[in-house]
């Protein structure tokens, strides 16, 4: 109780020191300390009956926030992007023009102002992504040779050094868990593969940085250093994603110049019917960029933080908007549709073995192989609660199997025809495609056969489904492995179109022909996907186990084990650049209304600066509606 309390203590004493001081606040943004300082002193004249000095002093305020703006627009311009200040600019010199230079104030408040309101949503769209970032480890506990045990950056912690890890704490580094043959912990992998319930390890069990451990504290030996660690790469993937800025001045300028232009015509259409300039005036304070500058890149940064809740880091924010243009989808097949990890699904014994004997036969002999068949053996005994015997010599037989011995016996485990020629013929087990038969024979004996699959996702056929209903027109598998298998694992997926035998390159060019015709998104997780992944229109990476050259070549990672998650980036992007173009819409449509009833006097100009106001807040608040996960 007391460590919790502490916690807490320590959790809100560092909030309060990252909230901004005044200070702080001025020298960020100075500019709208300047207009509110020039409002405030604007304000206390009139109240104190200085109207002359109110309206010097106001109006200067307002021209030298003009001047300052219209700087700012003219580098922009010279930078090759189209700036819409301008009607900001403008609508601030007709008002003090015409004598209202309190409304003038109130839309410098709004032009300086912005700055801090984007940063504000910003900040407020982008939570998770950055709690990402906050919550990296910085110190490691390192035990000293002596015993002793020093707090060391991360970053300068070498591998092959032991570390501490305390209960409830982030593991800092990627590691092998040390203990005795019973030691076991809990580990909470939750913020890394996506993994809802405490996973057991015991000694020996690789451990990932970014993980969080249980209730008991345990050694670390440091396998990888910070920067090659699985929760750093990560990091770096956030924090690319974070800097990304590309659709938002492209959404800006794409409506930039036409809302400029129709502002302008009902300002000087206003004007020229009435000859009154305080029309102009009236127009130009209710038409309001902010909808084009700040909901957009809102929108989008919301988009990449809910990603980012849901285990997926998208790399730039334009990625978002390619993502809601997908019409073609292709899966890899092993890691990606299936778990990438064969399982025992039968054991068939012969000759009056049990299932139990041949099993703890075949794991006792594979446990010396490195063959991919080899570990999945092994933990099918060990979940059966069976007993490995030691060999006192074994020999892996490159493509063939293993010739072991133990105690007064010799086990060969392989291939039939390698199986035979130490036990003689034999009837070969039948075995569905996808599948693979492992045979087992011991002192002379054929012991029998052991089927194993790499098994389809349970969520794989649903995930397919999902993309279907969100207007992908064609889902097709693209393998290096024999058509029967992949034509097994595509029909229970529900993938239709198959690509089988194919080497990287030919993933490659199937991919970018789909590109040509519609916008391809390719999902793999291992180092032979790099190349399609990066020539699609946007790859994806599985990348829960770490597939470091997948993860490079990708737009889109994700980090949980879950293939759902595909459907949930399509979505995500999809929503993302449907909720930015709304927002601009709704901004455009309100401002443009808003200019037409101003047109005809109704709306006096110190009114209509405020509501300037409303809109953009309005504006802010739909863009926020990115963050929020979609109704089924």
């Amino acid at each position: 109780m007391v460590s919790v309390e502490t916690t807490s203590t320590t959790e809100e004493a560092a909030a309060r020191s990252a909230r901004p001081t005044l200070w702080q606040l001025i020298r960020d943004y100075p500019w709208l300390a300047l207009t509110l300082f020039g409002l405030i002193l604007t304000l206390a004249l009139l109240v104190f009956g200085a109207s002359d000095a109110a309206f010097w002093i106001g109006s200067g305020f307002a021209l030298v926030v003009a001047a300052w703006t219209a700087v700012g627009m003219v580098k922009t311009l010279m930078g090759g992007s189209l700036g819409i200040d301008i009607l900001a600019v403008t609508a601030i010199v007709a008002a003090v023009f015409v004598g209202e230079y309190l409304a003038a104030l109130v839309v410098c408040l709004m032009l300086t102002g912005g700055e801090a309101l984007e940063d504000y949503a910003a900040g407020r769209a982008k939570r998770e992504l950055t709690a990402l970032v906050d919550r990296a480890p910085v110190l490691a506990h390192v035990i000293a040779p002596d015993g002793s045990i020093q707090d060391v950056p991360v970053e300068d912690v070498p591998t092959g050094a032991t570390v501490l890890v305390r209960p409830a704490e982030i593991i800092p580094l990627d590691g092998v868990l040390l203990g005795g043959t019973d030691f076991e912990v809990d580990i909470d992998e939750s913020t890394v593969t996506g993994e809802p319930l405490p996973v057991a390890k015991t000694a020996g069990d690789k451990v990932l940085s970014g993980t969080v451990a249980g209730p008991q504290s345990f050694q670390l030996q440091v396998s990888a250093t910070a920067e090659d660690s699985h929760y750093s790469h990560i990091l770096n993937l956030v924090r690319q994603a974070q800097e990304s800025q590309a659709p938002m001045v492209r959404l800006a300028d794409r409506y930039a110049v036409p809302f400029t232009l129709v502002a302008y015509i009902i300002g000087g259409s206003a004007w020229a019917l009435s000859g009154d300039p305080v029309r102009f005036a009236q127009v130009l304070v209710v038409a309001t960029p902010c909808p084009l500058l700040i909901a957009a890149p809102v929108a989008f940064m919301a988009g990449m933080s809910r990603a980012a809740n849901n285990g997926i880091i998208v790399k730039a924010a334009g990625i978002l908007e390619k993502l809601s243009r997908i019409k073609v989808v292709g899966f890899d097949k092993t890691g990606t549709l299936t778990h990438g990890t064969p399982e025992v699904v039968r054991v068939a014994p012969a000759n009056s073995f049990t299932e139990d004997q041949l099993l703890a036969a075949a794991a006792s002999a594979e446990q010396y192989s490195s063959h991919v068949l080899a570990e999945s053996l092994v933990q099918a005994a060990q979940q059966r609660g069976l007993t490995l015997s030691t060999a006192s010599h074994a020999e892996e037989i490159a493509t063939n199997g293993v010739l072991a011995q133990i105690g007064q016996h010799q086990v060969v485990v392989g291939k039939p025809a390698f199986v035979a020629e130490h036990v003689g013929n034999f009837d070969r087990e039948e075995f569905s495609a996808g599948q693979a038969a492992v045979y087992v024979g011991v002192a002379g004996v054929y012991a029998g056969a052991i089927v194993l699959a790499d098994q389809l996702r349970e969520n794989a056929s649903a995930t397919v489904q999902r993309l279907h209903q969100d207007g992908v027109t064609s889902v097709m598998m693209l393998t290096g492995d024999v058509r029967p298998t992949a034509e097994a694992i595509a029909a229970e997926a529900g993938i239709d179109l198959v690509h089988a035998e194919l080497l990287p390159e030919d993933k490659v060019k199937l991919i970018s022909a789909a590109s040509k015709d519609e916008p391809a998104m390719m999902i793999g997780d291992g180092i032979n996907d790099a190349p399609v992944l990066a020539s699609s229109s946007v790859g994806v990476a599985m990348a829960a186990r770490g597939a470091t050259a997948a993860s490079e070549s990708a737009d889109v990672v994700i980090i949980k084990d879950d293939i759902s998650a595909v459907g949930a980036a399509l979505e995500i992007g999809q929503d993302t650049t449907r909720v930015a173009l709304e927002s601009i819409w709704l901004g455009i449509a309100i401002s443009i209304g808003l200019m037409i009833v101003a047109a005809f006097g109704v709306i006096p100009v110190i009114a209509g600066a405020l509501l300037q106001e409303v809109v953009d807040l309005v504006a802010i608040l739909n863009a926020l509606r990115a963050l929020k996960p979609r109704k089924r």
